[in-house]
């Protein structure tokens, strides 16, 4: 790839600048294509998320869908970028044009759904659950449901919501998902319930009773 053209790409992502990402599209037609072929890469995409610029963000997404999904070398994507450095504007606009964005698996094997139950977000956890209920069946590579690492993050708000959308949730199959997920073990054969007991907390026997 033109090292010229990418490091303008990187600059007008940076600035957020859209007349610039426009101006290099037509000096070189194919940039955007270039980097959609590189399996692991820092896209524009990337760096207007972390960097919370809205309006370069969704133009980059109606231009290259593909790039939300894709992972930079550290092994996250967009939507993960946005997530960490607190740019829910970014997260919630990414989720409103594709709402299985919220299953994107980065490093790890965790999803934004993931993210929100460790670090307690309550506003996105009800918007991801609400707009892609499916997500709550993803697991990370350590076998571990949004609710597995609620548990672990004494994050009980977070698993009370959790718990109660399971035990409300109307959609297909409801029944049978409750029952797997509540009773889902991880890799160590761990159910939520065993990590409460192995970490001597009865708050979350407690949400199972209350809720």
């Amino acid at each position: 790839m033109n090292v010229v053209m990418n490091n303008m790409l990187k600059t007008a992502a940076q600035e957020g600048e859209i007349n610039l990402l426009y101006t290099i599209i037509q000096e070189d037609p194919y940039v955007l294509e270039q980097l959609d072929v590189i399996p692991f890469v820092e896209t524009p995409l990337h760096i207007a998320a972390s960097l919370g610029h809205l309006h370069f963000a969704t133009e980059i997404m109606r231009l290259k869908p593909s790039f939300a999904w894709k992972l930079n070398q550290q092994g996250f994507s967009p939507i993960h970028l946005a997530l960490q450095h607190g740019q829910m504007r970014i997260v919630q606009r990414f989720v409103d044009i594709n709402k299985e964005l919220v299953r994107v698996k980065g490093r790890e094997g965790v999803t934004s759904l993931h993210f929100v139950s460790r670090y307690g977000n309550i506003d996105l956890l009800a918007s991801f659950l609400s707009i892609c209920p499916d997500s709550i069946e993803d697991v990370t590579i350590r076998g571990e449901t949004a609710l597995h690492i609620a548990v672990k993050h004494k994050q009980y708000e977070t698993l009370q919501i959790l718990i109660g959308w399971l035990k409300r949730t109307q959609h297909r199959g409801a029944m049978q998902i409750e029952k797997t997920i509540l009773n889902y073990k991880d890799e160590s054969g761990n159910t939520i319930l065993h990590i409460s007991a192995l970490l001597n907390d009865s708050q979350v026997s407690y949400l199972f009773i209350r809720v």
